[in-house]
């Protein structure tokens, strides 16, 4: 899937891109109902996702395509940073970051209201508790064994004797605990300490975002530790969206036509290339 550009974009999304920066502009969630412009649409929105007047905001270290540590203690880095500030601004608001080393916590964190903003993949569990903007980026879910490993296919996966590691409550822990019949999930503490579990304890399967199985081999590879390999194509599409707990239409509604501009714009891609992620997608336009 290539990057969503201007310069690529549909007549009909190059006409929802301009009615959404007309009403972002004007501080109008446009399409959801809003009549009119003004600051008390605005003030809504900002009492709401923000009520302590600053916007907490969890960052998921746990994978590394939304979020990565900067070289400051405090100054994380990554495509959920950039939109996380891309609001703030707006708003006019301050930021404090919560920073979190898995999914599941960040979920956590906001079922507890202990922070305004997170940005997870959907997924109709958390749904419960949580409101979600549609998707930003898509991403792949894999899994990898050893070089030796019998397994070559992913449909091979779910049979009796497989132990898969996944990350607790990560977005493809949820799915595979749903799609797996056979085989049984091992839950590591956190998507990164996936593969070292599965090393560490014999395990058959690590299962896990491209990108951080990608990285894990890289490094174990320097270490001298066994040869691992994935397996070809993914069982399963993730999409990560923003999500903020239930019972704030208005910032909601504000952030679903927000995300809805950052993809159009080209802003998402733009920081996906800074960042030096691939693998990721921009999520194509949500139906209108």
């Amino acid at each position: 899937m290539r990057p969503i550009t201007p310069s690529n974009l549909s007549e009909a999304a190059r006409i929802r891109r301009r009615r959404l920066l007309a009403g972002l502009a004007a501080g109008l969630p446009w399409g959801t109902g809003f009549s009119h412009a003004g600051d008390g649409a605005m003030e809504a929105v900002r009492a709401e996702l923000a009520g302590a007047g600053r916007l907490r905001v969890a960052i998921n270290f746990g994978n590394p395509i939304l979020a990565s540590r900067g070289e400051r203690p405090g100054a994380p880095r990554g495509v959920s940073v950039d939109l996380a500030q891309e609001v703030a601004r707006r708003l006019q608001l301050p930021v404090d970051w919560v920073e979190l080393d898995a999914a599941g916590r960040a979920v956590e964190a906001l079922r507890a209201r202990q922070v305004d903003l997170g940005f997870v993949a959907i997924d109709p569990l958390r749904g419960a508790d949580l409101d979600y903007t549609p998707p930003y980026v898509i991403i792949e879910g894999a899994y990898l064994v050893r070089s030796e490993s019998p397994l070559i296919a992913n449909d091979q996966v779910d049979r009796p004797g497989n132990r898969v590691v996944v990350g607790r409550g990560s977005a493809y822990d949820l799915y595979l605990s749903r799609a797996l019949q056979q085989a049984r999930l091992v839950r590591a503490p956190t998507s990164p300490a996936v593969v070292d579990q599965f090393l560490a304890e014999g395990m058959e399967v690590a299962a896990g975002v491209r990108q951080q199985l990608q990285a894990d081999m890289a490094r174990l590879t320097a270490t001298g530790a066994p040869a691992l390999r994935l397996l070809p194509g993914r069982f399963m599409v993730i999409e990560q969206a923003m999500a903020v707990p239930k019972g704030r239409p208005a910032a909601q509604a504000w952030l679903r036509a927000f995300i809805e501009e950052m993809k159009a714009s080209g802003f998402v891609a733009d920081s996906l290339r800074r960042h030096g992620i691939d693998g990721a997608a921009v999520a194509p336009p949500a139906p209108s």
